[in-house]
């Protein structure tokens, strides 16, 4: 029966909540193996054997909200400051340009020093100093004029977690003064910009359930955004959270190969949380349907302060270092690292 469920969803693109459910309820061992050649079939029908780096520039660790789980959350004494200048962006890009990066990813967290004019200022600088490559920023919650300003400077796509589409749960993620609602209107309001959009979730966060899973897939299914992220919840020794056990990477590769199947055009990257819990967890992300890896370039002395949990892989080697052995590990997997743009289809020029 189950089987079959995945047949139907890899036909259909939809379940109901039950079947739903039922998928991601599924303790049989050969089962995961079974909805990852689904998925695979699908990634490969619209990206054949191609994996697209992003080239990840954390770029402040500076943030003016408390998220509960987060380990560069303002509320947090402990954690060592950083900004990078301008200049420092610019030349981490560069050295990516080198290496072969085509999209840069603007990483850091919601610092107000980054007004709107200075974002602008350092998106037309690399969009001048690369013109041939993409801009992608994720830097959290601001209004539609901020967005459109980011946009008409040349930025080309926006990472924005929504966490949960559950608004119980998300309150119990963030501080009273961050709105489960804000957060929906933003990532609509991206969309309607022009971005291509990134949204996601944490797997196993605290509080979490199958059923908010769940929530999350149809949420999905209605923004239809270009990139969905996700990675297990992982705890950090200064939060409240700290004591919490990490999410599943099991549960975490069930839903790439799910959110595949329901997006099947979607950007899905196997992310560093999940190789932080498996070593070889990203392998196995591309293995169930992921088709996108992000490389550090910050300069390796900020990467350990950027900390959003404990035991983060790849916080020492250089960049260059780091792309041989991304390319290695997912030339293992029967794939290939390919140093291009990798649009989403719809944005393909």
């Amino acid at each position: 029966m189950i089987y079959k469920l995945a047949d139907k969803l890899a036909e259909t693109g939809n379940l109901t909540d039950s079947e739903f459910l039922s998928i991601l309820d599924c303790r049989e061992p050969e089962f995961s193996g079974y909805i990852a050649e689904k998925a695979r079939a699908v990634r490969e029908k619209f990206y054949g054997k191609d994996v697209y780096l992003r080239g990840l520039i954390e770029f402040t660790n500076i943030c003016k909200n408390n998220c509960k789980y987060c380990g560069i959350r303002c509320g947090n004494k402990n954690a060592e400051r950083y900004r990078l200048t301008e200049e420092e962006i610019f030349e981490c890009s560069d050295t990516g340009y080198g290496l072969g990066f085509r999209t840069f990813v603007l990483q850091g967290g919601e610092d107000p020093y980054f007004t709107d004019e200075r974002m602008v200022s350092i998106v037309r600088g690399l969009k001048e100093r690369h013109p041939d490559c993409a801009v992608t920023l994720s830097i959290g919650e601001r209004e539609k004029e901020s967005y459109q300003k980011l946009f008409d400077a040349g930025a080309d796509r926006y990472l924005l977690r929504h966490e949960t589409a559950d608004k119980a749960h998300y309150e119990t993620l963030h501080p009273k003064e961050m709105s489960f609602e804000h957060r929906i209107q933003c990532l609509k309001n991206l969309k309607e910009i022009g971005f291509q959009v990134g949204a996601g979730m944490m797997i196993g966060s605290p509080g979490q359930t199958t059923k908010n899973l769940v929530e999350d897939l149809r949420f999905l299914q209605e923004l239809k955004p270009e990139m969905v992220g996700i990675g297990p919840f992982i705890p950090h020794h200064d939060t409240e959270f700290a004591d919490c056990a990490p999410g599943s990477v099991e549960m975490t590769l069930r839903l790439l190969s799910v959110i595949r199947l329901i997006l099947p055009e979607v950007l899905l990257p196997a992310t560093t949380a999940l190789g932080t819990l498996d070593p070889q967890g990203r392998e196995k992300g591309i293995l169930a349907g992921a088709n996108v890896v992000m490389p550090n370039l910050s300069p390796s002395g900020v990467r350990k302060k950027y900390l959003l949990y404990d035991n983060k892989i790849c916080t020492g080697d250089e960049a260059a270092e780091c792309i041989r052995c991304m390319s290695k590990r997912v030339a293992g997997t029967g794939y290939q690292v390919v140093h291009s743009r990798g649009d989403h289809i719809k944005f393909a020029k």
